[in-house]
């Protein structure tokens, strides 16, 4: 049970780019709800219990896969990238979207670039011991692509933050 929560129920088990299918989850959610029409808030909400349950199951069960595997980040483990995606898409849940979808892509593109390249410091964060080191630059990943986002989307489409007029 602990091996198929840290792989997202099977997608870290995919052949090919196991962290990519466990960045989907997010996406998905945060698409459909805008397509919906929820409010900033649930969408806020969601996204922040999507970080914290795949953290908590990155934390909690990820030394049980590193010592399965004999690896200090296993490929099939992707809550961390399930939490950093969800991360992305919490600073965007603000912005007026009037296209859904391109703001979904870019945070998806953006989150993956950040997570692959791992720009300084997100490195880093991999020495920090078990599932920490496996959770953390995955975070930092996300805070990066999800400032990124925002400002891509907000000088891109003029869109306004709440509270600016005119």
């Amino acid at each position: 049970m602990k091996r198929l929560l840290t792989s997202c129920f099977g997608l870290g088990w995919l052949p090919a780019a196991p962290g990519t299918w466990g960045s989907l989850p997010p996406v998905l959610l945060f698409a459909l709800m805008c397509h919906f029409g929820s409010a900033t808030a649930a969408i806020s909400i969601a996204m922040i219990v999507s970080a914290l349950a795949g953290s908590i199951v990155c934390i909690k069960f990820a030394p049980v896969v590193i010592a399965a595997t004999n690896e200090t980040d296993p490929r099939e483990v992707v809550a961390d990238e399930f939490s950093g995606q969800a991360v992305t898409f919490l600073f965007i849940a603000a912005v007026t979207i009037s296209n859904i979808w391109v703001a979904g892509l870019l945070g998806f593109l953006l989150f993956r670039l950040f997570d692959i390249l791992k720009p300084w410091p997100i490195r880093r964060l991999e020495k920090l011991p078990k599932g920490w080191g496996i959770l953390a630059d995955d975070l930092l990943a996300g805070v990066f692509a999800g400032i990124t986002s925002l400002v891509c989307l907000v000088l891109w489409s003029n869109w306004r933050l709440p509270g600016e007029h005119g």
